[in-house]
């Protein structure tokens, strides 16, 4: 039988730069964020998200990045982050304005007893050259996690029409 999943909470952000999802219960196996979103200032063609959990701002976090857009292909690391950096994220005001990035993040056994892992999709048109990144995320924290802060790395405001859900999967 496939997963189950429940919609915890949805955020609709246009004049903040921040979605703050707090008491998130401990009832699900594992948590889904969806983002379909942009950002509504900065020039560039994205803007990148920082992601935290539990309000913890140590050197807790690792990524594993890869990357292409149809031309070029890379990868990267990065390790004791003071937060997840989701990248491309959303895209960015010199993107069309009927242009909005879609990412997932996949935070699996999000209440267990072990460090946690996050996988990430960020699919996004830049103008007819697209991205696509797959990242994965650690949390070097054996919490359960109850909070999870999604901020727009320059600060600008999520643009109208962006929405952010977070779902509870409850295995079958």
């Amino acid at each position: 039988m496939p997963a189950t999943y429940e919609p915890i909470a949805t955020a609709t952000p246009s004049s903040t730069y921040t979605v703050d999802f707090t008491s998130i219960p401990s009832t699900y196996t594992d948590l889904r964020i969806v983002i379909f979103g942009r950002s509504a200032a900065g020039g560039g063609t994205s803007s990148e998200i920082f992601m935290k959990f539990n309000n913890d701002s140590g050197s807790n976090y690792s990524r594993t990045n890869l990357s292409g857009d149809g031309a070029t292909a890379f990868s990267s690391r990065s390790t004791s982050q003071t937060e997840m950096t989701i990248s491309p994220g959303v895209a960015g005001s010199s993107t069309a304005s009927d242009i909005f990035s879609l990412t997932t993040l996949d935070i699996l056994s999000y209440a267990g007893s072990t460090n946690k892992t996050v996988l990430g999709t960020c699919s996004l048109d830049r103008n007819g050259a697209g991205t696509e990144r797959k990242q994965v995320f650690l949390w070097r924290n054996t919490s359960a996690i109850n909070r999870v802060t999604l901020t727009d790395a320059a600060n600008n405001n999520w643009a109208s029409g962006t929405t952010i859900t977070l779902y509870g999967i409850k295995a079958a």
